[in-house]
């Protein structure tokens, strides 16, 4: 089992990688259309409607995805101030509850996120012309990805793997 799981994890680091390379495409596209904005509307005086809602929408891409990402990279959130007064025994308990919580929440966010992207659907964002749903798709995909991460973590510390960040622990327990 121990092995399909690292080779699980080998695909999940390419899904991650992958959806990095997309945020950072995303945050370089989002600059250059505000500067574009900027440009036209202090410059040229002419302000091109689509740039702000097509910005926002990029935007809330890049987040999210980030936001998976972060996940898999451990840069989420967790219960960081209970690790400095919790005895080494405790913390791979409270890591394995954070990531049972993030679990809950992201799946929380496919559910609730693909009701929004489903009532979006009939309705047009003016200026861009797109259904709304693609406002609110990047909540449920970045939902799925953020189950399927922390899944990964739930499944590899099952198994015996070390998915916690030594180093951090180290000065969290140093005196």
């Amino acid at each position: 089992m121990r092995d399909r799981l690292l080779k699980i994890g080998a695909a999940l680091s390419a899904l991650s990688t992958g959806s990095l390379w997309i945020a950072g495409f995303g945050l370089v596209a989002m600059t250059a259309i505000v500067a574009f904005q900027i440009y036209m509307r202090f410059i040229v005086n002419s302000s091109p409607p689509w740039t702000e809602a097509a910005s926002i929408m990029i935007m809330s891409w890049f987040i999210f995805l980030g936001a998976a990402v972060g996940v898999r990279e451990n840069f989420h959130m967790g219960f960081d101030v209970l690790l400095y007064v919790l005895p080494p025994g405790a913390k791979p308990w409270l890591r394995a509850t954070s990531d049972l919580a993030i679990f809950a929440f992201a799946a929380g966010m496919v559910f609730y996120g693909g009701e929004l992207a489903m009532r979006g659907w009939t309705v047009r964002i003016p200026v861009v012309g797109l259904p709304q749903t693609f406002t609110y798709l990047p909540i449920v995909i970045s939902g799925v990805l953020m189950c399927l991460f922390s899944l990964e973590r739930i499944l590899l510390r099952l198994a015996g793997e070390n998915v916690d960040d030594v180093e951090t622990d180290a000065a969290m327990t140093a005196d």
